[in-house]
């Protein structure tokens, strides 16, 4: 395996809930590597989308070290924070709830290429064009409001977006949940396709394990803020070893059986 890409050491985060302290993270550590694809796994309130969260720095943490890209990832404030987070997208479960609805297609596009000078003015419209057509989408729908197109045109915009930077890594929170069955397929062949043709390593933020086998090399399996098994996808899902590993597999009878 390469060089980690990522490095999260010894995340610690707590809430304040109902006159009590939770641990929403309690000394997790995980890496990435480039081109691979690592999941984070466990049933709600495992602490998984706390952590995506803290790696995009939208939940400051209590403890703990980030390193991305050679650099001290919590270290970093104003214009060099702006400079990382070009090469650190996200993809989230609910695009509506991520973009203006009201919005064009091509005013979401638009945002990143201007906010981080990909692209100048005269330019743009050309690079809009692309990336709808990266992610299988006509260039004809860039005058379309978000509200105006389907749940699975809205995340392949997101993915659009988030791939309109040129990132080193992408978190995906959740990103196929809410969508058809069939929607789904299409999405991860998608991400599939993204990753082969330039190498993009993923977080992939699940509860779904029929999703990771499909798409993730590791599994990390989460439970009470704690990472409770790790290992290799395939291996992990056909034989956990953590009592939160067999319940999961054990929710998904398909999984079950093939196991």
């Amino acid at each position: 395996m390469s060089a980690p890409l990522l490095v999260a050491s010894n995340l610690q985060k707590r809430f304040d809930s109902r006159g009590r302290t939770v641990a929403a993270l309690d000394d997790v550590n995980f890496e990435v590597a480039p081109g691979e694809t690592l999941a984070l796994v466990g049933p709600s309130g495992s602490g998984k989308t706390t952590a995506a969260r803290a790696l995009m720095r939208l939940t400051e943490l209590d403890g703990g070290d980030i390193h991305f890209d050679g650099e001290d990832l919590l270290g970093l404030k104003g214009a060099r924070l702006r400079a990382v987070r070009a090469r650190l997208q996200m993809v989230f479960q609910d695009p509506r709830a991520a973009f203006n609805p009201r919005a064009t297609v091509a005013r979401v596009l638009d945002d990143p290429l201007r906010i981080h000078g990909i692209a100048p003015r005269g330019e743009r419209p050309e690079a809009i064009a692309q990336l709808l057509q990266r992610v299988g989408l006509s260039p004809d729908l860039a005058s379309r409001a978000i509200h105006e197109i389907s749940g699975g045109q809205r995340q392949r915009v997101a993915i659009a977006r988030a791939i309109a930077t040129r990132p080193r890594l992408i978190v995906l929170d959740e990103a196929v949940s809410a969508l058809d069955v069939s929607v789904r397929g299409q999405i991860l062949e998608l991400l599939l396709d993204l990753q082969r043709s330039e190498n993009i390593p993923y977080l992939f933020i699940s509860h779904d394990l029929g999703v990771v086998r499909a798409i993730a090399h590791r599994v990390a399996i989460m439970d009470k803020g704690r990472i409770v098994e790790t290992g290799r996808a395939a291996e992990v899902i056909a034989n956990p070893q953590s009592d939160t590993g067999q319940a999961l597999v054990a929710a998904a009878p398909k999984l079950r059986h093939r196991a």
